[in-house]
């Protein structure tokens, strides 16, 4: 007979109980290892968490103050710019307004310089041939009528008027070594001289002013321009840090709370963990110290001696009915040893196999174990069941979110590539409008200069032609006071004046009336500065000629018609060219108007484009921010339940079995014979009141 069987059983209950105490021993070794680093994680975790907390709350700081003071430079610089902007406008205007005074200062001085040139220029010439004697000649010139004109209109001595109109017109004899004349004429001209560098000197003095004037306000207009440029980029900059520093402050603060928040968990559950921990090593030693006692009361000479006497031997009759009752257990054993290696929860099997392994009269114990371990595998399954759904619904949302996100980045993407072509295109329409305004400007003035020209031009061909007419009248009326007296127009009389009128009733002698000036001495002026005098008629013997001048007025008649033919199609000319003129200039006008409103339209939708482009790249930035923290919470449920999804129904279908075996064992169980082992344990000196039922299994 094997030794084994008359061996004291209870040897076999003190090595599982030595077996048990050690794999608690390791498994406690085990877990302290594991708490030690949790705990390490936990001091380390809290530390650098309290010191980003603090970094990014002095940071915030930090952020704050400087968006306050980036706030008030920015408003600073629009109060700036608003001054800037007006004070260019006046240093504009008043170059405007000076410019259009010096102007007019200077076509009156070159109307009143121009006068005087000329007349002190005809003082020198009458002067000279005075000295020279040559005063009959002198008085034939276009020199003499412009002195005559000028001694007409000047303000001077009666006599010394009387006096230079008498010489002027010729009517009494000049002895040039009297000097009178010669003395009055260098007075006027001293006078005019020094009216002329007088007015010189003020013209130069207004343009020296006109230029510093100008000068100034152009440097000032440059200054403001590069201080407008300057500003304008300044805030530009300030905005972009404005909005820079309002994102850092609110993801900051986003990272501020996230963090308290994620130290508070932390916290909690370290605080949480080292309480669960204090309670598993008190009922580890618990446990322990359960075994030991045990073992150490099982283990005894005493107690081996006992047990030696009190269980049953070998040859004992009731060896078959343990045979029975183990046959029964063997079977259970082996369906719930298949179990185990379908299944995860071998340590709960393991402790109903050292259940069945022991030796209690009846198997409600193991049989409630069985139940509770159902439960138990079907409590899991129920989790993994609802683990599952909500894996696949996070999965859906998840997706459902990230592809919400990735259109808008799309979008914003679409977006910022269609605002910057907008401002592509917004700003080569606003340089081409910019440069039409400005060729326009140019074709204004270029047609303004030129109607200037042509209307010059007119106005001489007018002067030019009604001088050639009235001369031609002259002429004609001149041929006819000898060849057709009947036609001849006599000159209209002398008007005497009033003193003229006392001298001749005192019998006195008037003055000779002065020759009229002009062409020919009739007294008709062009536009012909210092036209030379006509050459002396040659004599000749006398012969009346009527058929030739006959031929030679009707020529004058026909010189006549042309003159006002082409009068007549140039004043038509001048009007319609006139006309043209301002209907190109309110077309332009009009124009200007037109490209100046559409290119402030497309200068503000420029900005509004540029505000937008701001905007999408602001949500495109926030989208990608968005995308990227779903990307990773997709990543953390990757992590989370790819392992129960992948398993699922492997784990289902192994629960599933291991039920089915436990129903198997428990239905092998419920079908022994309790009382007929009962009865016999009982005969046997009650051998199932073992110290055992109050161990932990």
């Amino acid at each position: 007979m094997d030794t084994s069987v008359n061996a004291n059983p209870i040897r076999k209950v003190v090595t599982m109980l030595q077996n048990v105490q050690k794999s608690v021993v390791a498994e406690g070794e085990k877990e302290e290892k594991m708490f030690e680093k949790y705990m390490c994680y936990c001091k380390n975790g809290v530390g650098t968490l309290g010191e980003e907390i603090s970094s990014n709350e002095a940071k915030l700081s930090q952020l704050d103050s400087s968006l306050k003071e980036d706030i008030a430079k920015k408003n600073q610089l629009v109060e700036d710019l608003k001054a800037a902007k007006v004070d260019r406008t006046d240093a504009k205007s008043s170059i405007a307004s000076a410019t259009a005074l010096r102007a007019k200062e200077a076509k009156a001085y070159a109307k009143a310089s121009g006068d005087l040139k000329t007349n002190v220029a005809a003082i020198s010439k009458a002067v000279a041939a005075l000295e020279k004697g040559a005063t009959g000649a002198f008085l034939q010139t276009s020199t003499a009528r412009t002195l005559r004109d000028l001694v007409i209109s000047r303000d001077m001595k009666e006599s010394a008027r009387d006096e230079l109109m008498a010489f002027l017109q010729g009517t009494d004899k000049y002895a040039p070594q009297s000097g009178e004349i010669t003395g009055i004429l260098k007075e006027m001209g001293d006078e005019m001289s020094a009216d002329l560098k007088d007015a010189t000197a003020v013209e130069n003095a207004a343009i020296a002013s006109f230029d510093a004037l100008v000068a100034a306000k152009t440097k000032e207009i440059n200054a403001l321009t590069q201080a407008i440029e300057t500003k304008t980029q300044r805030s530009g900059e300030l905005a972009m840090a404005i909005a820079q520093a309002g994102n850092d402050i609110e993801d900051t603060s986003e990272s501020v709370v996230e963090d308290k928040k994620f130290l508070a968990d932390l916290q909690k559950n370290c605080a949480t963990k080292e309480s669960e921990w204090a309670e598993i090593v008190k009922t580890r030693n618990e446990e322990i110290l359960a075994l030991a006692e045990t073992i150490k009361l099982l283990n005894s000479d005493d107690a081996l001696e006992l047990f030696k006497q009190t269980l049953p031997s070998a040859a004992s009759s009731l060896v078959q009915m343990h045979d029975n009752l183990a046959e029964v257990k063997g079977r259970a054993r082996d369906i719930i040893r298949r179990a185990q290696g379908s299944h995860g929860s071998v340590q709960k099997l393991d402790f109903i196999l050292l259940a069945l392994s022991g030796k209690s009269a009846g198997f409600e114990k193991v049989i409630g174990m069985i139940d509770d371990m159902v439960k138990l595998l079907k409590s899991e399954q129920t989790e993994d069941d609802e683990k599952q759904t909500y894996c696949n619904k996070q999965f859906d949302v998840a997706d459902d979110e990230k592809k919400s996100h990735e259109n808008a980045v799309k979008n914003s993407e679409t977006a910022i590539e269609a605002q910057t072509e907008l401002i592509s295109g917004l700003t080569d329409e606003i340089n081409a409008l910019a440069d039409g305004i400005k060729a326009l400007d140019k074709s204004v003035a270029e047609a303004t200069a030129n109607r200037k020209d042509e209307h010059a031009a007119f106005k001489q061909l007018m002067a030019e032609d009604g001088a050639a007419k009235d001369l031609l009248h002259v002429a004609k009326n001149r041929m006819n006071k000898f060849y057709n007296p009947a036609l001849y127009k006599a000159p209209p009389k002398r008007q005497l004046s009033e003193e003229d009128r006392i001298t001749v009733n005192m019998g006195g002698t008037l003055a000779p009336t002065q020759p009229p000036g002009g062409i020919s001495g009739t007294g008709i002026t062009a536009l012909v500065q210092d036209a030379p005098a006509p050459p002396p008629e040659a004599p000749g013997p006398f012969k009346k000629k009527s058929q030739e001048s006959n031929g030679v007025i009707a020529m004058m008649d026909i010189l006549v018609k042309n003159l006002d033919k082409e009068m007549t199609e140039a004043s038509t000319d001048e009007k319609n060219a006139q006309a043209d003129y301002e209907q190109a200039m309110s077309d332009s006008a009009e124009k200007r108007a037109a490209d100046s409103k559409s290119l402030a339209d497309k200068q503000s939708a420029k900005a509004d484009a540029a505000e937008s482009l701001q905007q999408h790249e602001d949500d495109h930035a926030s989208s990608s921010k968005e995308l990227a923290g779903t990307l990773k919470y997709i990543h953390s449920l990757h992590g989370e339940c790819d392992w129960l999804i992948k398993y699922y129904e492997v784990r289902k279908e192994a629960r599933a079995n291991e039920v089915d075996s436990l129903n198997n064992a428990k239905a092998v169980l419920n079908g022994a014979d309790y009382s007929l082992l009962q009865a016999a344990e009982v005969s046997r000196h009650n051998v199932a009141k073992i110290s055992l039922r109050g161990l932990r299994v």
